[in-house]
């Protein structure tokens, strides 16, 4: 969903001014009948941290997060530490209802986690493995009453979809809106939803909502009960989760303790999201539930699971890019000051979450916030969090180790470049974002990396540096960034923020937007130019009571390629439009301007294809007619512009039918 939330945070960038954020309100302190109790201190695992108790953590997060939420424009947030068997910590600050000035409350106010959903679809996953229900190794076709396609006679496993390494291109279509009617059953989605496989499996890391959804379908089907029961009955009651749950619109007796969503906290409140693939991100929780169920995984399973079935889901590293973080089953790992912490992170349009668990200390952390924020502050603020609750609590020892000037140098010059990411749609006409927004690598004055992404809480550019080869450390938090080497040439690369789930593959020449993007702009202008021409100069030749020089096969193809220019940007203008509308209203995405695709995909290879076979033909009378060199030069342009846009409209199917996207 982190693609979605790319364009809303431009959009709410556009759409407000800024204002001063919306302070936290003052939260009473937790009595120590519902938490540890604050007189039981616990030491630190390394040399300089400070004791994990109540009253520190206390201290901490009560001067970090006011300042976070205000910085960001975040109208609230919930906190919740757990360690061993018991609540360490949980408060609430800021706001669940601005308006109403109602409080964050950690036992009663429900938050949506987003992708933190998945570890309970995992979980209900590896229950059915224990009860032998479920092989991870198996083609999951053999679970499902349809079919998914082999790519390349490859079938794809649950090992593979709880490692998001199945192979499946993103999917929009259905992903989220706020229209409760919408809902439709697990089983239509899973049909509905289906998207094109495009990585050989268990090779590349790329997220996939749809295929959790489908992890979803598959304990629906082999346990014979909907996914919302299985999850309440073998979940949600074993742990004493009373204040959860994955319907929607939320039952009744839950939607008065929900959160406002927020862009802004000085905006207004929006409505409740619905979450198409549930499975993959529908969860409404409390701090005080997500709790329950980080200590019953801290604890071999508690009453979820066996010792030997969680330890199985947390150890298990699939394959990646070497020195960087991993997927284990359902989590992902995240390493900090040589610790190995396992967890997830989740994002609707409005509420931004985390959980982490540290297996060995048996420690535990939730965090979510009910606002977007502004542009890349929910992610900085789970970033800081994260990095300085390790530091303070678990700390470790610096990276060692360093390259050479002239090294680092050249394997930074090596790294520059345009780098499409894995996570994305790739066969439909929404892969035309990866041309607007490929990743750029550069290199800085003094020969060190610049890489998009992240930055840091105080709105700081990353500072890497490479401490063996292809591999760089951000010294600020330990984050490490790798590279695969073939060949004496970059090939791809990852940090460990996002390593486990998505890469960044080296752009192919013929889809690099360092060209392409320029290329197109101009071959826009040139067709632009050319159709308004059109008209202004019969307007010129009527005020001068000129005539049009051309005449029988001239005259034809000089007047259908002009109106075929005004066609093809006609196409392309409705390309944007229905981009921009549908990346901002995420209702349009259910299928609500499917009118205007299907107008665009009759229209767009007419317009062309037509637009470069006329220009073909009007620049051959050009040059066979005794033109100016003048004419002869804009009709080669113009064949040149009108071959580019439609080896766009093809590369990035533009041209094609259907509505899987």
């Amino acid at each position: 969903m982190r693609l979605v939330r790319k364009f809303l945070a431009v959009a709410a960038l556009l759409a407000f001014a800024p204002l001063a954020a919306q302070g936290p309100a003052p939260q009473a302190a937790v009595p120590a009948d519902q938490v540890g109790a604050a007189s039981a201190p616990t030491p630190a695992p390394g040399d300089g941290g400070h004791a994990l108790t109540r009253e520190d953590l206390s201290a901490w997060l009560d001067g970090m997060m006011p300042y976070a939420l205000a910085r960001g424009e975040i109208a609230g947030a919930v906190v919740t530490v757990v360690q061993g068997d018991t609540i360490l910590f949980e408060r609430g600050y800021g706001y669940a209802d601005v308006a109403q000035r109602e409080p964050v409350s950690p036992e009663d106010t429900l938050f949506r986690p987003g992708s933190v959903s998945k570890l309970f679809t995992w979980t209900a996953v590896m229950q059915l493995v224990e009860a032998g229900k479920i092989d991870l190794d198996t083609d999951v076709n053999s679970y499902l009453d349809f079919e998914i396609p082999p790519l390349d006679g490859q079938p794809i496993t649950m090992r593979q979809i709880m490692t998001h390494s199945a192979g499946f291109e993103e999917s929009l279509r259905h992903l989220i809106g706020d229209d409760p009617e919408t809902v439709m059953p697990l089983s239509e989605y899973v049909r509905k939803g289906r998207t094109e496989r495009v990585f050989a499996p268990g090779t590349t890391p790329a997220y996939s909502n749809y295929a959790t959804a489908l992890a979803g379908y598959v304990v629906e089907r082999l346990s014979g009960m909907p996914f919302d029961d299985y999850v309440e009955q073998r979940i949600f009651a074993p742990l004493g989760m009373e204040h959860s749950s994955f319907r929607q619109p939320l039952p009744e007796s839950l939607a008065a303790q929900m959160s406002k969503g927020y862009e802004l906290a000085t905006g207004p409140a929006k409505p409740y999201e619905i979450v198409y693939p549930a499975p993959a991100g529908s969860l409404a929780s409390t701090g005080e539930d997500m709790a329950q169920f980080m200590i019953a995984h801290l604890n071999g399973g508690g009453p979820l699971m066996s010792p030997q079935t969680t330890a199985m889901m947390h150890d298990y590293r699939a394959p990646g890019i070497d020195n960087l973080n991993r997927m284990a089953l359902g989590f992902y790992e995240q390493r900090v000051n040589g610790h190995r912490a396992i967890g997830h992170g989740g994002d609707t349009g409005y509420f931004h979450s985390y959980l982490w668990l540290f297996p060995e200390a048996k420690i535990g952390i939730f965090f979510s916030m009910n606002s977007q924020g502004t542009p890349g502050s929910s992610l900085a603020v789970r970033g800081a969090l994260f990095h300085q609750f390790a530091d303070r609590y678990l700390p470790g020892p610096e990276p060692e180790g360093r390259v050479d000037e002239a090294t680092a140098r050249e394997h930074a010059a090596m790294m520059a470049g345009n780098y499409s990411s894995s996570r994305g749609p790739v066969r439909n006409f929404l892969s035309i974002l990866d041309l607007l927004g490929q990743a750029t690598v550069a290199v800085d004055e003094d020969g060190k990396l610049v890489v998009p992404g992240v930055p840091s809480l105080g709105d700081q550019p990353r500072n890497w540096e490479e401490v063996e080869p292809f591999v760089w450390v951000d010294r600020a938090t330990g984050e490490r960034l790798s590279a695969e080497v073939k060949d004496g040439r970059v090939t791809r690369f990852s940090s460990d923020m996002f390593s486990p789930f998505t890469v960044l593959t080296r752009t192919p020449w013929q889809y690099n937007a360092a060209w392409l993007l320029p290329a197109l702009m101009l071959a826009l202008g040139i067709v632009a130019i050319t159709a308004v021409a059109w008209p202004w100069a019969a307007v010129a030749r009527r005020r001068y009571g000129a005539s049009l020089p051309l005449e029988g096969h001239a005259r034809l193809s000089y007047r259908l390629s002009r109106g075929f220019a005004w066609l093809a940007l006609v196409a392309m203008l409705g390309w944007v439009l229905l981009v921009t509308s549908m990346m901002s209203d995420l209702n349009s995405l259910g299928g609500a301007l499917d009118w205007a695709l299907y107008l665009l995909q009759f229209l767009t290879p007419i317009a062309l294809f037509g637009l470069l076979g006329l220009s073909l033909w009007y620049g051959w009378t050009v040059w066979t007619g005794g033109r100016k060199w003048g004419a002869k030069l804009w009709s080669v342009l113009l064949v040149l512009a009108a071959f580019l846009l439609l080896y766009v409209g093809l590369a990035y199917h533009l041209i094609g039918f259907g509505t899987r996207y």
